[in-house]
C-alpha cells in the first residue's frame, strides 16, 4: 500500500510480566512458525521471551493448543500467569514436517483473494492464473500476508497482470505438526552438522543466554515415557555442573480414573526425584491445556512471589482453571481424600476447594523414597537451587591459588550468605565446613578442594490436626453467667 501523512498504530499494553529466575522453564514442543518472517530461525534453536511480544515476532503463535504444543506454555505463563523469562525448543522443521499442496482455486472478491488454510509458509505460495500458463510476481501483481486468523490473504495489484482476473490458481507448503515424532521431541547429535537438537539442546541454553534452567517440561509429549526418561535424564549435571526439575504429565488417554494412575506410573517409571508427575490435564476458557505446563507457570509465580528463592512448596496455591478434565474433554471430579490418593503416589494433581488449587507436595520418587529432600518438591528444588547459585557464587574462585585465604573466603562467604536466608526464615539455616580429613596434602597438591554443607530446609506443613474437646464447665460457667 502507499502510504502518505501520518500513521497511528494502537498497542495493547498490559502489566510486566513478573520476572522469576529460579523457576525458568525451558519447554520443548511445536510453534506456528510460519507465522514468523522467518520460519527456518526458529527451528531446533533455543529462543528466549520475555513477553507475548517477543513470542509472536520469534515463534508465532496460535489458539491452536492441538498442532502446537508449545501454545499450552506460552498461554499459561505469558496469558494466565505473566511470568518470564522463558526459554522455547521448536522441532517443527518447515523443511521436514510439511504437506505440499499443488493446485487450488481461489475467488477474487473486491480484489482481495483468501487461501482458507491454516499454517500456509507465505515463501512457498505460487500465484498463477486458473489455466496455470501464467506464474504471477510478488510485489508487483499481488501483495500476500496473514490475517488474524493466521490464514493468507492475497491482494491484487491494480496495476499489475491480476487486474482483470476473478479467480487464480495457488500452489503452496503448508506445515504438518502431525508428522513431528517423539524422536524428533527427544532429539540428538549430529556428528556431521555438529547440531544438537530436540532435549538435547538443554546444553545450550546456559552458553547462549546466561539463564540456568529450573524447569523442564514438554506439555503434549511429557506423557510418552521415553521422553519422560530423556526429560529426567538431562536434569542432572546441566553443562557438566546445573541441575533442574522436570515438569510430566501422566497419559489421561490411557489413565482414565484415579485409581489407575499409580499402577501407570511405575510401570512407566515416572519415579525421579527431579520429576514432577501430574494428572489429569486441565481446562481454562474453553482451552484444553497440559497440566504441565499450567503447572510450571504457576511455579514460577510462587518463587517470585517469595523473593524468587524456591522454598515455598507449590501446593495448594490458587489454580487459575476452570475444571480439570482427560484428554477427551470428560471433567474429573476428585474430593480431598481421593486427591490424597494421588498424592500417596507421588502424583500432583487438582482439587477444587475454595476455588481451584494445585494439590501435592511430593515428587515423583515418592513412596519409594521418603527423604525429605528427595520427596518433597520444596526441599528438593532448595537442594537443587543452592546447589546452582553455589556454582555461580564460587566460579571466580577456581584456578586461583589453593591457599587458606580462598579456603576461608569461601567459608566466610557461605556462612554469611546461608545466615541471611535463614534470618528471613526462607531456610532452617546452612553451615559449611573445610574438613582437613576429607582433604589430604596430596589432594591439595593436585588442586583439589572439597567442602561440605549441611542444609536445612522446611518441609511444607503438609498434615494439620486439632483435637476438639467438649469441655461441660465451659458450658456450664455459660449457663452460670446468663
Amino acid at each position: 500500500m502507499y502510504q502518505h501523512g501520518i500513521s497511528i498504530v494502537e498497542h495493547q499494553t498490559g502489566p510486566e510480566p513478573v520476572r522469576s529466575l529460579s523457576a525458568v522453564q525451558v519447554v520443548f514442543g511445536t510453534a506456528p512458525v510460519h507465522l514468523i518472517s522467518d520460519p527456518a530461525s526458529a527451528v531446533n534453536k533455543p529462543i528466549l521471551a520475555n513477553t507475548m511480544e517477543d513470542v509472536k515476532t520469534k515463534l508465532g503463535y496460535s489458539e491452536d493448543l492441538e498442532k502446537y504444543t508449545l501454545n499450552h506454555a506460552v498461554y499459561a505463563s505469558f496469558e494466565l500467569y505473566n511470568v518470564a523469562p522463558i526459554v522455547f525448543v521448536n522441532v517443527l522443521d518447515p523443511d521436514v514436517h510439511k504437506t505440499d499442496v499443488p493446485s487450488k482455486t481461489v475467488g477474487i472478491t473486491k480484489g482481495i483473494a483468501l487461501i482458507d488454510d491454516e499454517g500456509v509458509l507465505l515463501k512457498k505460495v505460487v500465484v498463477k492464473n486458473v489455466g496455470g500458463t501464467t506464474t504471477y510476481v510478488k510485489n508487483t501483481d499481488y501483495t500476500i500476508s496473514f490475517n488474524e486468523e493466521g490464514k493468507p490473504v492475497i491482494a491484487v495489484i491494480v496495476s499489475g497482470a491480476i487486474a482483470a482476473a476473478t479467480q487464480l490458481s495457488v500452489e503452496y507448503s503448508k506445515l504438518d505438526p502431525d508428522a513431528v515424532t517423539k524422536d524428533d521431541i527427544i532429539g540428538g547429535y549430529d556428528a556431521g552438522t555438529g547440531k544438537y537438537t530436540g532435549i538435547e539442546l538443554i546444553r545450550s541454553v546456559y552458553p547462549q543466554f546466561n539463564i540456568l534452567a529450573a524447569q523442564l517440561l514438554a506439555p503434549g509429549w511429557s506423557h510418552e515415557p521415553d521422553v519422560a526418561a530423556v526429560l529426567s535424564a538431562k536434569t542432572v549435571n546441566i553443562n557438566g555442573n546445573f541441575s533442574a526439575m522436570n515438569i510430566l504429565d501422566i497419559n489421561s488417554t490411557t489413565v482414565k480414573k484415579y485409581e489407575d494412575v499409580a499402577a501407570w506410573k511405575e510401570a512407566n517409571n515416572y519415579s525421579d526425584k527431579q520429576s514432577v508427575a501430574l494428572w489429569p490435564m486441565v481446562m481454562k476458557n474453553g482451552k484444553k491445556l497440559w497440566y504441565s505446563a499450567v503447572f510450571a507457570a504457576r511455579l514460577a509465580q510462587t518463587d517470585a512471589e517469595n523473593d524468587d528463592v524456591p522454598h515455598v512448596s507449590p501446593s495448594n496455591r490458587p489454580l487459575k482453571i476452570d475444571a480439570k478434565v482427560l484428554a477427551d474433554g470428560t471433567e474429573v471430579f476428585l474430593d480431598q481424600p481421593e486427591a490424597n490418593v494421588l498424592n500417596g503416589a507421588g502424583v500432583v494433581t487438582a482439587i477444587n476447594f475454595n476455588g481451584w488449587r494445585t494439590w501435592g507436595n511430593n515428587t515423583a520418587a515418592y513412596p519409594e523414597s521418603t527423604a525429605p529432600q528427595d520427596r518433597f518438591i520444596a526441599v528438593r528444588r532448595v537442594f537443587q537451587w543452592w546447589g546452582n547459585s553455589f556454582i555461580l557464587a564460587y566460579f571466580d574462585k577456581v584456578d586461583n591459588p589453593a591457599d587458606t585465604r580462598l579456603i576461608e573466603s569461601v567459608v566466610d562467604a557461605e556462612n554469611i550468605r546461608a545466615n541471611g536466608f535463614a534470618a528471613q526464615r526462607q531456610i532452617a539455616g546452612a553451615e559449611i565446613e573445610f574438613r582437613e580429613s576429607m582433604n589430604p596434602t596430596e589432594n591439595l597438591l593436585n588442586g583439589k578442594i572439597v567442602f561440605i554443607q549441611r542444609i536445612g530446609a522446611f518441609s511444607p506443613a503438609e498434615h494439620i490436626t486439632n483435637i476438639l474437646e467438649f469441655d461441660p464447665t465451659i458450658t456450664a460457667a455459660a449457663l452460670g453467667g446468663a
